[in-house]
């Protein structure tokens, strides 16, 4: 589990940035070469292409190389495990405060 860890944490820090999510956003609707991305955000390419690289490095998006460009796609694996993750703090989230509900409403009847 601590790599689940290392890995959750690496992506909501990826996912942290707006320019980021943008790009995440964007590559929803299909792969995009790293040039029509960058056409997008009004920033050198440098800087933006350091942020395709942080998506890249926690597992959010893969690129490859065809023919001179390189194309950009999501990886929505990585989406359904930050999901997941999410889904399952909410519920235990839920669960104690479910148990709180059933706590406060015992002791109002005099119960507890």
């Amino acid at each position: 589990m601590p790599n689940d860890g290392i890995h959750i944490e690496t992506t909501f820090k990826a996912l942290a940035d707006p320019t980021r999510r943008a790009v995440v956003q964007t590559l929803i609707d299909g792969p995009a070469s790293v040039s029509q991305l960058a056409q997008l955000f009004d920033m050198a390419l440098p800087s933006f292409t350091q942020h395709l690289g942080v998506l890249e490095g926690a597992g959010l998006i893969a690129s490859e190389r065809r023919g001179r460009a390189r194309v950009c796609s999501l990886n929505l694996d990585a989406l359904r495990r930050a999901e997941d993750w999410l889904a399952m703090h909410r519920r235990e989230a839920e669960e104690r405060l479910d148990r709180l509900e059933a706590h406060l409403k015992q002791v109002e009847k005099g119960e507890a």
